[in-house]
């Protein structure tokens, strides 16, 4: 079986989080194929590097899980109980039955190096088809053994939406500090993620000298504003203990 384009991901994606939006399921798709939806201005990065896509990844509340599951077994996916088991109630992984596409199906957070929680804001509303531009950012910066690819991702996300302090297309500060203002451990991470990302944009030959500038002002805004939030007690405590103890969650734990 032909793998499937980047187009046909697309389509498929938005066509399952339409279904699903019908029978009153908040699904939202994560990661690469979200920044894709979200960039098409400056997709070409994506062409260039040759980002490919092998399957859909968005997220559910817990309290449709069960919907979501009688959802997508209605239309032709399957899932392995021996997988469910590994993963508990926080994951789902799907697998359709004629095409062999997987969906992999976060429940209420994404929990990596760094958690984010869509429950609890109920976050999954912001945006559709795919999470908010913010939550986007997160999931990227999120990652203390950052790839190149995630970076370059970041790079797009940034230089096509702006910064303010709403959710309305843009990254939204005022939930991003409030976000970090209460982890030193994600505010660490973060902030040194975009100093690569800054540093990857300034580089990058496919991208204009004011097109840089533009992006590099928005990372030293974003920062800033991070910087210049007011920080938890907590924040402060862990601050003083800084990188002499692990700050993040080894994923490898997290999976298990």
């Amino acid at each position: 079986m032909q793998p499937l384009t980047a187009d046909e991901f697309e389509s498929e994606a938005r066509k399952l989080a339409e279904a699903a939006k019908n029978n009153k399921i908040e699904l939202r798709l994560l990661g690469a194929l979200a920044i894709r939806i979200h960039c098409p201005k400056y997709n070409y990065l994506h062409e260039d590097m040759k980002r490919t896509y092998t399957d859909l990844d968005f997220i559910a509340y817990r309290k449709q899980k069960d919907a979501v599951l009688k959802f997508l077994t209605s239309l032709g996916y399957s899932y392995d109980f021996r997988i469910l088991a590994i993963y508990g109630a926080n994951r789902i992984i799907l697998t359709h039955k004629t095409t062999q596409l997987k969906v992999d199906i976060f429940i209420d957070k994404l929990e990596f190096c760094h958690t984010i929680d869509f429950a609890k804001n109920r976050r999954l509303e912001v945006d559709f088809p795919t999470i908010s531009v913010s939550d986007l950012l997160a999931e990227k910066m999120q990652i203390v053994n950052i790839t190149e690819k995630d970076i370059i991702d970041t790079c797009i996300l940034v230089l096509e939406h702006e910064v303010g302090n709403s959710d309305d297309n843009m990254f939204n500060m005022d939930y991003l500090t409030g976000l970090l203002s209460q982890n030193w451990g994600f505010y660490y991470t973060m902030t040194i993620n975009l100093g690569k990302v800054k540093e990857s944009l300034l580089k990058n030959e496919k991208i204009s000298d004011s097109e840089k500038n533009i992006g590099t002002n928005k990372i030293d805004m974003i920062v800033d504003a991070i910087e210049k939030a007011p920080k938890s007690p907590s924040w402060k405590l862990r601050a003083r203990v800084g990188t002499s103890k692990k700050w993040y969650q080894e994923v490898e734990d997290v999976i298990r």
